[in-house]
Parts: C-alpha cells; sequence; structure tokens
C-alpha cells in the first residue's frame, strides 16, 4: 500500500493530539504504533475498523479509537474506516445483517426492504424482536468483512513491495 497516500490523507499524530477533545488523552496518543503506516498497523486498523463499523451501535468512533490503542494499530484508519456505515448506507447494510442473522437463526423475516411501515417509530416498538437477528448478524457480517480486509490490505501491501523490489533490482541490474 502506497505510505505516501496514506500519510496525504490521514491526520498527523500532531494535529490529532491538539484537537481540543482528545487532549485529555495526551500521552496515550503518543504512542508511535498508533501512527506507523507498516503492513501489520494499516491491517489491523482496517480490520478493525470495518468490525466496529457493522456493529449496530452508537459511539462507533470511540470504540474504534479504544480499540486502536488496545491494539496499537493505526488510529485514523481505525476511526475512519467506520464511516463505511453513513446515514446513506446505514439503512442497507444493517437490513443485510438482520436478514444474515434471520437465516443464521432460522428465525422469520419481521422487517422488509420496501415495507411502507419500516420508519424510525417502527423500528424502535420492534426492537424487541429484531435485536437478536440483527446483533447475530452484524457480528458475523462484520467478523467475515473484518477478516476479508485485514488480509486484503496484507496481499495488497506484499504485492506492491514485492512488485517496487522487483523494479529496483530492474533498474540495479540495468545500469
Amino acid at each position: 500500500m502506497p505510505r505516501k497516500f496514506l500519510r496525504r490523507h490521514l491526520p498527523s499524530a500532531a494535529r490529532v493530539r491538539e484537537h481540543w477533545l482528545l487532549r485529555r488523552l495526551g500521552h496515550r496518543l503518543q504512542h508511535p504504533r498508533l501512527w506507523y503506516l507498516n503492513r501489520r498497523s494499516v491491517a489491523g486498523a482496517t480490520g478493525l475498523g470495518i468490525f466496529v463499523a457493522f456493529l449496530p451501535v452508537p459511539f462507533q468512533m470511540l470504540l474504534a479509537g479504544l480499540g486502536a490503542l488496545w491494539l496499537r494499530v493505526n488510529l485514523p484508519l481505525a476511526v475512519g474506516l467506520i464511516f463505511i456505515t453513513n446515514p446513506f448506507t446505514m439503512g442497507p447494510v444493517f437490513y443485510f445483517c438482520y436478514k444474515v442473522g434471520t437465516w443464521l437463526l432460522g428465525a422469520p423475516t419481521l422487517v422488509h426492504a420496501h415495507a411502507k411501515a419500516a420508519s424510525a417509530e417502527w423500528l424502535f416498538a420492534q426492537i424487541a424482536v429484531i435485536w437478536q437477528p440483527l446483533v447475530i448478524g452484524s457480528l458475523v457480517v462484520g467478523s467475515l468483512s473484518s477478516l476479508s480486509g485485514y488480509w486484503l490490505v496484507q496481499l495488497l501491501w506484499y504485492r506492491h513491495v514485492r512488485h517496487r523490489r522487483a523494479a529496483l533490482f530492474r533498474s540495479v541490474a540495468s545500469r
């Protein structure tokens, strides 16, 4: 994975430490592994961020940040990847997770994709019934997506490094 691209788009450690909400964490945010752009850190942050993105809970940024602090993976990338589920994608993603959960549990589907009653009010009224398939489906889909993202970053990073080394050796050999 190109470090220059990631460095250009991720905030620096100093910029994050200066943020008014994050000043209280000061010394915890200074650990260098939270800011490394190496294969382990980026792949771990990708897995963590994708997993947290699929959790149907509030404060996903906080969970991703605490997970990055605990696992010592790239903090900005882990927090940034939770935006896979944003206001535009949240409905379809969590509906898919709910469908996977009902399939795994063998439960009947109560929510239909184009049901006119599917509003926030209806959702809060039905949460006692749909929470279990939604949570099970979210954990399964999140885990599989997280593992896929982790291994995809590992593979792409390895291929990128191998390609750069081959190009370097070709340029040295041609001299």
